[in-house]
């Protein structure tokens, strides 16, 4: 094991350092381009002309507004500096005219003003930067750069920053990591992936693929090493599970009396889209806190939210709240009773508070909870879980038009965000907000993008899960997935005296022998959830406080 990481690492760091080489080579080659400067003492700015010539530039002069509108319309340029004080039309006046035609051109407005309303009418009309006069060479220089080529420059220093820290990573996956510390491995992964994720470098990109891929695989042995300590209490060191999330970190906060609490659990989110939310929801609530914790086996919603809202693993919701519990082969849904099993875990900490629990399924419902605001407000607490991201993965898998639309993993992150900013969960937010309420943000578990088919068989009563299974008279290759031939020692309940559990790892996902082909060009490349991955496992809880 330890000689394919340090095999692994040693190819990586000379492909990025290949990669860091043609990278700078094409920014020195990007760095031209066409410029109009519009100003009426343009004689005085020759030395800045011809700075900029020797640095490849072609720069096209002229002396007024109507002639720098005239020349934007007919020719197209890269950039257009506009000084603010001219006679005729003024830089105000011609940046407007401009922008009628070319709204996309980047405009540069240079002044010998520092009036506030001037700067403030400039940046309103979408200006790309505001520079005062006297100006030097390097200033327009460093605005050139900043405006045409911003992409390669932060190409080229996240390309850098990642190669530095790339060697570390790859050193620590050889360490015997702990609970904390995979998290840790985790979240400085999700911050590469969102960096890297603007860069324009796809050698840097595979990299970064390979290395994740990699801490993939170490992680599973981890989970399948520790999981049966943490999960029955026989490891100091475990990590906090979705049975004792609540117990830990909500608890104590609830009081009679106290300023109403808001529990939102955003089904199937995982922590690289909550990432991605952060810089929307901060607009109106700063971050006290944000962890992860792990989910249980299975991550997926039957087993992973009961626990999380019950306070007990699933074999103890069984054994306790059986009227609560469905095992896989009965009918019915199997998360009907969250709002019980809450309940129940409110009674065993003596919590006599007023609880409310919503289920967020259809858009009407969520608007219509948005307007019943101020009855929320009667309760001490406030659970509402939106199921919108676990739609979103299902409906990847289902519909084409959904699938293109999220084509990888930034797309995916991308229509989250877009969910959200258009969702009733923003507006939820922000009449929190505004009522200066606390927030606790979670979820059940997360998903992972599968493509690594693995064969199984199975019995008619076998669960259609493609990330774990559970059954009586499984055949599978010990090698390709975590099995747990007695489920009670997982704390899982157990139908019959035969029954197993195994879950997939990585990137794998199940299929049956019949019809293989079929169902493995219908479920790859899709979003699901279940089985034991980086993506599924570690999730956020954040603690969020009204601005």
């Amino acid at each position: 094991m330890n000689g394919v990481v340090d095999n692994f690492s040693f190819v990586g760091y000379a492909t990025l350092q290949a990669q860091l080489i043609k990278l700078t080579a094409k920014l020195r080659l990007n760095m031209e381009g066409r410029i109009l400067w519009a100003d009426d003492e343009i004689d005085l700015l020759k030395p800045h002309i011809l700075f900029l010539q020797e640095k490849g530039f072609e720069i096209d002069t002229v002396n007024n507004g109507s002639d720098a509108v005239d020349m934007a319309d007919e020719t197209h340029y890269d950039i257009i500096f506009l000084d603010e004080n001219m006679p005729g039309l003024t830089g105000l006046e011609t940046l407007s005219k401009i922008k009628e035609n070319n709204s996309n051109v980047p405009i540069i407005m240079i002044t010998k003003s520092e009036e506030e309303h001037i700067m403030e009418e400039a940046i309103g009309g979408q200006i790309s930067d505001y520079l005062i006069k006297p100006v030097n060479p390097n200033q327009i220089l460093l605005s050139l750069k900043k405006n045409l080529d911003s992409r390669n420059l932060v190409s080229q220093k996240t390309s850098s920053d990642y190669q530095q820290e790339f060697r570390e990573i790859g050193m620590r996956l050889n360490d015997r990591l702990d609970a904390s510390e995979w998290a840790d491995i985790y979240d400085k992964l999700v911050k590469w992936e969102l960096k890297l994720e603007n860069s324009n470098d796809q050698g840097m990109k595979e990299v970064f693929a390979m290395q994740k891929k990699e801490a993939n695989t170490q992680f599973c042995k981890y989970i399948d090493k520790n999981y049966r300590d943490w999960i029955n209490n026989e490891d100091d060191d475990a990590p906090i599970l979705s049975h004792q999330l609540l117990s830990y970190k909500l608890m104590d906060n609830l009081k009679p009396g106290n300023d109403p609490v808001f529990l939102i659990v955003i089904d199937n989110l995982r922590y690289d889209q909550w990432k991605v939310l952060e810089p929307e929801i901060t607009r109106y609530f700063n971050v006290d806190k944000e962890e992860t914790f792990y989910s249980i086996l299975p991550t997926a919603t039957h087993y992973a939210r009961n626990a999380l809202f019950a306070g007990l693993t699933p074999l103890d919701i069984e054994k306790k709240h059986p009227q609560y519990w469905k095992n896989e082969s009965e009918e019915g849904g199997k998360n009907m009773f969250e709002k019980e099993l809450l309940q129940t875990n409110l009674d065993r900490h003596r919590k006599d508070i007023k609880m409310s629990y919503n289920k967020v399924i259809k858009l009407d419902y969520a608007k219509k909870l948005v307007e019943r605001f101020n009855e929320l407000l009667q309760n001490d607490l406030n659970a509402i879980v939106y199921n919108f991201v676990d739609m979103l993965s299902h409906a990847r898998t289902d519909m084409e038009v959904i699938k293109e639309l999220a084509d990888d993993e930034a797309a995916y992150r991308s229509l989250t965000l877009s969910w959200f900013n258009h969702s009733p969960l923003k507006d939820m937010l922000k009449k929190i907000s505004e009522k200066g309420l606390k927030v606790y943000l979670t979820t059940d578990h997360g998903t992972i993008r599968v493509n690594s088919p693995v064969k199984v068989v199975g019995d008619k009563n076998t669960n259609t899960n493609l990330r774990y299974k559970v059954g009586r008279n499984l055949n599978f290759s010990e090698k390709e997935v975590i099995v747990s031939s007695d489920p009670e020692a997982i704390r899982l309940p157990k139908e019959n005296v035969s029954s197993q559990f195994i879950f997939s790892k990585e990137s794998d996902f199940f299929a049956y022998p019949n019809n293989y082909n079929y169902y493995v060009k219908f479920y790859n490349d899709t979003f699901q959830h279940g089985g034991v991955s980086l993506e599924e496992v570690i999730i956020p809880w954040i603690e969020l406080s009204a601005k």
